[in-house]
């Protein structure tokens, strides 16, 4: 069934500040980006929303996290994990909220889609850490949580328009996820560039479906390849068995060997096991 022409019009006119994006773990992200922000900036931003704090220390004691001390205040996670990583947490934790809907067929897209997003985080620090390009580990955990921010941002839009009594077609599982291959890689680059969030996370909402990708970007080329994984395993709203991850472009890239492309997906089960 092709999109509907009304459908994409309602989709696009949307408000771009539906909630996609929770507003302290952006203003983190962006911190960090000046040159001279302090831990303590880091720290009285992340404690502004009481709610939020408490979600991280919860990620920051779990088995991913912790370590022989458990962290007791913000201050201290700060100390003990650094800058990006408490950005990295709050938006997981804020994403993970967010993932919800009243709606039965919208959440159970959401909830798919939060297992995606989260195992594609995970999976990308872990692969690019393990490919050599440990400085990037951190970049690609964000990147991996955000590469298809456009589908939440559809969803939401959806939800909005279902909830005023229009778009109810919109909500058949094979247009959801026509609607989401036609349009989520344009909305999510409206999104990013709304919140003017970093370049390095702009690239890979932009790039992870596109052929002709910058083979020199770390972080896109190790996103692309653990998104190939979840779909091969299954892992979201699309599932290709016959997917062969040693075929892929970005296996060559990154001189993958058949073990450690294993070792991937062991990370992408574990994913399931530990997801907020």
């Amino acid at each position: 069934m092709p999109l509907s022409l009304t459908i994409r019009r309602l989709l696009t006119n949307q408000p771009i500040d539906l909630p996609v994006f929770h507003p302290i773990a952006v203003h983190i992200l962006h911190l960090l980006q000046t040159p001279d922000f302090t831990m303590t900036q880091v720290t009285d931003l992340a404690n502004e929303d009481q709610s939020l704090a408490g979600q991280i220390l919860k990620m920051a004691n779990s088995p991913l996290y912790i370590g022989r001390v458990r962290t007791e205040t913000i201050k201290e996670a700060v100390v003990r994990l650094g800058g990006q990583e408490i950005a990295n947490l709050a938006m997981a934790a804020s994403q993970a909220s967010i993932h919800t809907s009243e709606n039965r067929t919208i959440n159970g897209f959401m909830q798919s889609l939060w297992l995606h997003s989260h195992a594609c985080a995970l999976g990308s620090r872990w692969l690019a850490r393990r490919a050599g390009y440990p400085q990037h580990g951190e970049q690609a955990y964000m990147a991996g949580l955000l590469h298809d921010i456009g589908k939440l941002y559809l969803l939401k839009a959806l939800e909005r328009l279902n909830q005023m009594g229009v778009a109810h077609a919109a909500l058949e599982e094979d247009l959801l996820l026509e609607i989401f291959a036609e349009l989520h890689v344009e909305q999510g680059c409206r999104l990013m560039e709304h919140w003017n969030m970093p370049k390095v996370y702009y690239n890979v909402v932009a790039n992870h479906h596109d052929d002709n990708f910058d083979t020199q970007d770390v972080v896109l080329t190790v996103v692309r390849l653990v998104n190939t994984a979840c779909r091969m395993k299954g892992i979201g709203l699309l599932h290709d068995p016959t997917i062969d991850l040693a075929e892929q472009t970005e296996a060559a890239l990154l001189q993958l060997s058949d073990e450690e492309m294993d070792d991937l997906l062991d990370v992408l089960d574990d994913s399931q096991e530990l997801v907020l």
